[in-house]
């Protein structure tokens, strides 16, 4: 983590939380929306980089403790942190995760979504339920962002559908502040004991990011520094979304449905 400080932000400073997530969405949806087989990762990070300019954003990926890509994109059994490149060609039923974070202002907007490239048909039901119930834990999570409640709520209802399904849940990793820096406290695991941690307040701008596997939860990094898979290659899923804490319960800064 780069702060470990609970940033609560101003009214002044969530309209420009709201305005990063918005595009931070709009880059997200654009790639998941034409990622198809034949198409190399750093084809898709290029359009990433193109969506961003054009909407007068820029990565907060790039450079990032030497990180060498605008986005990170990982298929199949890579869970986070894949390094685009031409050697990886996307084909028809791939697990494709793209993580989106840029910088906007002086603020930043964080999201990911996995998708099956061709369309869900290409994938076996197993995977595609992957894929929906790494969902399902994501807004399991948000509904439990309220003010008054812990973190450890919101990390408690990720990992109650995570076992409802016997997936492993990668823990090495968690969710996060965000807003003025792209990691702020608190630390948001995707599992625990409900009503630990630090108390959710309005003006929090949090990151719930469940990351599940198909097998088992151990991982490890790929001789590149960066790219996270699952130690036994079994597939994964990470779903993201930036939200608010207001009077009025959670509000997602980054709706990409």
């Amino acid at each position: 983590m780069s702060d470990y400080r609970i940033r609560l932000k101003t009214p002044e400073q969530l309209v420009q939380c709201r305005a990063a997530g918005q595009k931070a969405a709009e880059v997200l949806m654009a790639m998941c929306e034409n990622a198809h087989a034949g198409m190399s990762t750093k084809a898709l990070d290029d359009l990433a980089l193109q969506t961003m300019h054009g909407l007068g954003c820029e990565s907060a990926d790039f450079g990032y403790y030497g990180y060498p890509a605008q986005t990170c994109i990982s298929v199949n059994d890579a869970v986070i942190h894949g390094v685009p490149s031409d050697s990886i060609v996307l084909k028809n039923g791939d697990v494709l995760s793209i993580d989106i974070t840029i910088s906007y202002n002086g603020f930043i907007g964080d999201n990911a979504r996995t998708v099956i490239v061709g369309g869900d048909e290409y994938a076996p039901p197993e995977v595609l339920a992957l894929v929906r119930n790494t969902e399902a834990g994501l807004e399991a999570g948000i509904a439990k962002a309220l003010a008054g409640n812990r973190v450890g709520d919101i990390s408690h209802a990720v990992e109650l559908v995570a076992n409802a399904h016997h997936y492993g849940i990668v823990k090495e990793y968690v969710g996060h502040g965000c807003g003025v820096s792209m990691h702020e406290a608190p630390e948001i695991p995707n599992y625990g004991p409900a009503h630990r941690g630090p108390v959710l307040q309005e003006g929090m701008v949090l990151c719930i990011e469940p990351m599940f596997t198909l097998g088992s939860r151990r991982i490890k990094v790929l001789p590149d520094g960066w790219t996270v898979v699952t130690a036994d290659h079994s597939p994964a899923a990470h779903a993201e979304k930036m939200i608010a804490i207001t009077a009025n319960g959670p509000e997602v800064l980054t709706d990409w449905h």
